[in-house]
């Protein structure tokens, strides 16, 4: 096969929601603080018993859903998280059991916020290989596990959710090649590390590097793909802060795409980031199917990546 395409989409997110109000009475903060600095309104936190592989499923079965896709016929679970507790089964182990899959390649991807676009840049090069036929991709984060609730610059950043998408082999490229690398000088700037570990991040060093060089990636980005950006329908970046979305239309000249804005609403979910607000605007028909939308996923190592692809 040429390549791969998205079939579906699918996403879960919580029912608990955390508004900024309520964060002013457990932080020193306020609601104009946050939204004039981040844009963040609302967040969903999930229940103490809701698992990572179980809203993993959830987003899972409402893709396979969509897609037309026998469970049985998938073959190849990708996951990409970075607050799985347990080391083994991994998480896309899991999925597959709850999926009842029959004998699918299950792995875990921790590349943190860039996590989703490496996932689905691997899963579309095995599918171009033939490794795989059918296969699910997800991205599922609860970040609310490792945040300081004390700490009023992370806290109220986070989300929990997920996302999934079902790719199927192509005999066209629906799934536009990746550009994908990372900054190891920067490789502190966002961690959770240590046993007892809590979500830190250098914000401003973060901002820096996003607003100074994400527009020229994004425009190779769409070299790449052979895409112009001014004929981008969407872009869906990493839903990290309102004031590093906002601009990048502009910046690439794609001046009359639609810009995912899911951050409000969800604030930072990680690697689920991306494949929940595609998911959305998919649900919500506002990107025309088989038009070009450029993903672009950047965060914890310093590392990113991005791909265009085709809307299912």
């Amino acid at each position: 096969m040429a390549g791969s395409r998205i079939v579906s989409l699918g996403h879960y997110q919580p029912a608990r929601v955390l508004t900024n109000d309520e964060l002013t009475t457990m932080v020193d903060t306020t609601d104009e603080w946050i939204r004039s600095r981040v844009g963040i309104e609302t967040r969903h936190i999930a229940a103490p018993d809701e698992s990572l592989d179980e809203m993993a499923a959830h987003a899972a079965r409402k893709a396979l859903a969509e897609s037309g896709v026998a469970a049985a016929d998938i073959d190849y679970v990708i996951v990409a998280t970075c607050t799985a507790f347990d080391r083994s089964p991994n998480i896309a182990a899991r999925v597959a059991r709850r999926l009842d899959l029959p004998a699918p390649a299950a792995l875990d991807l921790n590349v943190a916020c860039a996590g989703f676009t490496h996932a689905l840049a691997t899963a579309d090069q095995a599918l171009k290989t033939g490794s795989a036929t059918k296969a699910i991709v997800i991205g599922v984060e609860r970040l609310s596990d490792f945040t300081d609730w004390t700490d009023r610059s992370t806290c109220v950043l986070i989300g929990d959710g997920a996302g999934a998408a079902v790719l199927v082999a192509d005999e066209e490229e629906h799934v536009g090649p990746v550009v994908w690398g990372s900054v190891p000088q920067m490789s502190h700037a966002v961690r959770i590390e240590g046993r007892d570990a809590t979500f830190q991040q250098e914000g401003q060093s973060v901002f820096r590097w996003a607003t100074h060089s994400l527009p020229a990636i994004a425009r190779q980005v769409c070299e790449k793909a052979g895409v112009r950006p001014e004929d981008l329908a969407a872009i869906v970046p990493h839903q990290a802060n309102l004031r590093i979305i906002e601009p990048l239309a502009r910046r690439i000249g794609a001046t009359d795409a639609i810009i995912a804005r899911d951050v409000i609403e969800s604030g930072n979910t990680s690697a689920a980031s991306i494949p929940l607000a595609l998911s959305k605007l998919v649900q919500r028909r506002e990107i025309p199917s088989g038009a070009p939308v450029l993903l672009f996923g950047f965060g914890g190592g310093l590392a990113y990546a991005g791909q265009v692809v085709r809307c299912p």
